[in-house]
């Protein structure tokens, strides 16, 4: 069993019991995909909902909601995952600052981008933690489906 890091803009995929980390997301989106028959699990930790509306976008294409996700899910395939069997779990999309402009609260926006390319791509969203004004750790343990948020001011949280 590893526990397998994922950074901010970057995705990755196991088998189980292999364990799958990522750290600081804010305004960030996690994204837990899981085919629990095939034992196949992927984490995404997106920082942007859409590549088209900046520079480079396609040259990041894990940082940003709907360039990742089918990333994601063509990576799970490649283990032997089955895109009609995926089930998600997300948490983040945080407003970190005071902001009252909606165009500059990127929590919001991360959050609404990711559960509409869940929907197009047919993955039903069985847990979530997004929103409010604080940071989160998030632990997805494949083997069990048990995605764990943890936050320095809300303790640990199993969904």
């Amino acid at each position: 069993m590893a526990n397998l890091t994922i950074r901010i803009g970057d995705l990755k995929v196991c088998k189980t019991p292999d364990i799958l980390v990522t750290y600081a997301l804010g305004s960030c989106v996690g994204i837990c995909l899981l085919d629990s028959t095939a034992g196949v699990g992927g984490l995404s930790h997106i920082m942007l909902p859409d590549s088209t509306a900046g520079v480079n976008g396609a040259s990041a294409p894990m940082r940003f909601a709907d360039t990742a996700i089918p990333l994601l899910i063509k990576e799970m395939e490649k283990l032997g995952a089955s895109r009609g069997r995926l089930r998600a779990k997300i948490a983040g999309g945080a407003t970190m600052f005071a902001i009252s402009n909606d165009k500059f609260n990127i929590g919001d926006r991360n959050v609404a981008k990711v559960k509409e390319m869940l929907a197009k791509e047919r993955i039903p969203i069985l847990a979530e933690d997004t929103g409010a004004d604080y940071g989160r750790t998030l632990f997805f343990y494949p083997e069990t489906g048990v995605m764990e948020i943890r936050a320095a001011t809300r303790g640990i949280k199993n969904l």
